[in-house]
C-alpha cells in the first residue's frame, strides 16, 4: 500500500509547531530543510521517510491532540503578535500549555469561551462552515429590538454585499434601554454579530460567547483555562 504523503506546512502545523500560514512563511524565509536541502516553496509533500529540519532541529512527530477551554476577558486580542502592542490572549496563558492555536477568534471587546488546541488540523476543522458547529452568544444591546428585527435575523440578512446566514435569536431579558439576547450562529464571519446589530441601529455593549460546538463555558472563571477531552476529530 502506497504511503499517503502530505503538504509540509500541514505536517508542521499538525506537530503543534506553528500555524499552517506561519509554516509557509518560515519555508519562504529559508528556515526549513527537507533531506538536507533548503526548501524554497511550500508546494512540497513529505512522508515518513523524509528528514525535516526547522532551524536545524528535527521536526517532531505529531503530538497527541489536546483541547483547552479559556474564558477570555475583554481587552485582549486573539493573536500571537499585535502590531499595536496590545495585550494578547497568548501572553496571558500559562507557559505549561506550550504552543497552542485558537479555534477562531474573539475580538478585543468580546468575552467568553475561546477553544485552544495543539492540533492545527482540529482548529481548522472546527472553524469550517461546512462542519456546521454552532456558536452561542449572550449579547447586550442598547436600543429597541423589535419583532421585525428578530424575524429578519432569523431569515438571514445581506449587509454591504455580505450575506449573513440565518441565526437563532431570542430575547433573554430587558433592563431599561438595554436588552440581553441569546444568539446562535453557524458561521464565523469577522465581527458578524456587531455588524448585524449596527445594521438595525443597535449598539452592542457586551458580547459573551457561551458555547462552541460541544464545548460550553459553564462556570469557568474569567481568565482561567482548563483542559477537556477532545471529542471532535477532523474527517
Amino acid at each position: 500500500m502506497t504511503e499517503k504523503k502530505e503538504r509540509i506546512a500541514k505536517k508542521m502545523a499538525d506537530a503543534g509547531l506553528c500555524s499552517r500560514r506561519e509554516a509557509e512563511r518560515w519555508i519562504l524565509s529559508g528556515r526549513v530543510r527537507v533531506n538536507g536541502q533548503i526548501l524554497a516553496t511550500p508546494a512540497c509533500v513529505v512522508g515518513s521517510d523524509d528528514t525535516i529540519l526547522i532551524d536545524g532541529k528535527q521536526l517532531k512527530t505529531k503530538q497527541k491532540t489536546r483541547v483547552w477551554l479559556y474564558h477570555k476577558p475583554s481587552g485582549l486580542v486573539t493573536t500571537y503578535r499585535d502590531p499595536q502592542g496590545r495585550s494578547t490572549v497568548f501572553d496571558s496563558l500559562p507557559k505549561s500549555l506550550g504552543r497552542v492555536v485558537s479555534v477562531g477568534r474573539l475580538d478585543l471587546n468580546s468575552e467568553g469561551l475561546l477553544i485552544l488546541t495543539n492540533d492545527g488540523a482540529l482548529a481548522r476543522y472546527m472553524e469550517l462552515p461546512k462542519t456546521g458547529l454552532k456558536r452561542t452568544y449572550r449579547v447586550r444591546v442598547h436600543g429597541v429590538v423589535s419583532g421585525e428585527v428578530l424575524s429578519r435575523l432569523s431569515k438571514g440578512v445581506k449587509i454591504e454585499g455580505i450575506s449573513y446566514a440565518p441565526c437563532d435569536i431570542q430575547i433573554e431579558k430587558h433592563s431599561g434601554t438595554n436588552t440581553w439576547l441569546v444568539m446562535t450562529l453557524k458561521e464565523g464571519k469577522n465581527r458578524e454579530i456587531r455588524r448585524m446589530m449596527k445594521f438595525f441601529g443597535l449598539e452592542v455593549s457586551r458580547l459573551i460567547r457561551i458555547s462552541y460546538g460541544p464545548y460550553e463555558l459553564g462556570d469557568l472563571a474569567k481568565g482561567r483555562v482548563k483542559e477537556v477531552p477532545c471529542v471532535l476529530f477532523p474527517e
